[in-house]
């Protein structure tokens, strides 16, 4: 089947998909196809989103901020959201950047900024971020689009943690670590982190790390596990590609196992 364009028919101000259907283009994407690619009518694009799917579909008419295509047939099912959730310290603009395109490419279902005493920035422009979500999740052919909510402090996301989820926080620093024995007990022989699930939380620190302060308060919370991420030191967005792929390899150990 022919590539095409995916683009992201957000379900809030969409009526749902079907046979026939005729879908208005938001003017953002009438540009990208008709400007930027030079589509024109009988061209082919991909819909898609978590309610109903991916559909593909053929341009109608096109012109430089407005358009319409009609919808054709179903090549994807809709299917669960599963993932872990992402919670991060804001960093310098490319770094953040980096840090929503790379966690939805693998996998994260919510994004949850998170402001520590290093931080090193307090404000996120959400609508931009939202935005590099979407394009991540127009390349990496995933179904949904993860959610980025606005900054709050640690203590109230660790207020707000739910209940039965796990939250594992990479310490960057021995001194922010539980005890070699029990790193290494979190961690299984293919690489993964041992009982993480889908809906388990990653916390990543800034530049820095915790404070002593952060440390204490984390470890005494029951639902947080530390883990390490190796002998080196980090920069954060590293750190949470790297905290992400082994939260993928627990899952796929989980669910060959029966995960809870």
């Amino acid at each position: 089947m022919k590539d095409c364009p995916r683009l992201f028919a957000d379900p809030a101000t969409q009526p749902p998909m079907h046979d026939d259907a005729v879908v208005e283009l938001t003017p953002g994407h009438a540009h990208y196809l008709g400007t930027v690619l030079r589509m024109g009518a009988g061209d082919e694009v991909a819909l898609f989103n978590a309610r109903d799917g991916e559909w593909r579909a053929g341009i109608e008419a096109i012109r430089r901020d407005r358009g319409q295509v009609r919808v054709r047939r179903q090549t994807r099912p809709a299917e669960p959201v599963v993932g872990p959730v992402l919670l991060f310290a804001p960093l310098k603009r490319d770094a953040t950047d980096l840090v929503i395109r790379m966690g939805t490419e693998l996998g994260v279902r919510r994004f949850l900024p998170v402001l520590t005493e290093r931080t090193n920035t307090h404000r996120v422009n959400g609508a931009r971020l939202a935005g590099i979500a979407v394009e991540a999740a127009e390349q990496c052919e995933r179904l949904d689009v993860p959610e980025v909510d606005d900054p709050l402090p640690l203590v109230d996301r660790l207020a707000a943690w739910p209940q039965g989820r796990r939250l594992f926080v990479a310490a960057e620093r021995p001194a922010q670590r539980d005890g070699t024995a029990e790193i290494e007990a979190g961690c299984n022989e293919g690489g993964g982190i041992d009982g993480a699930c889908d809906g388990d939380g990653l916390l990543v620190g800034p530049e820095g790390g915790f404070s002593a302060a952060e440390v204490a308060l984390l470890r005494s919370r029951p639902f947080v596990t530390m883990i390490s991420l190796g002998p080196r030191i980090l920069r954060a967005d590293t750190a949470v590609a790297c905290g992400l792929s082994l939260m993928g390899a627990g899952f796929r150990r989980a669910s060959g196992a029966g995960s809870r």
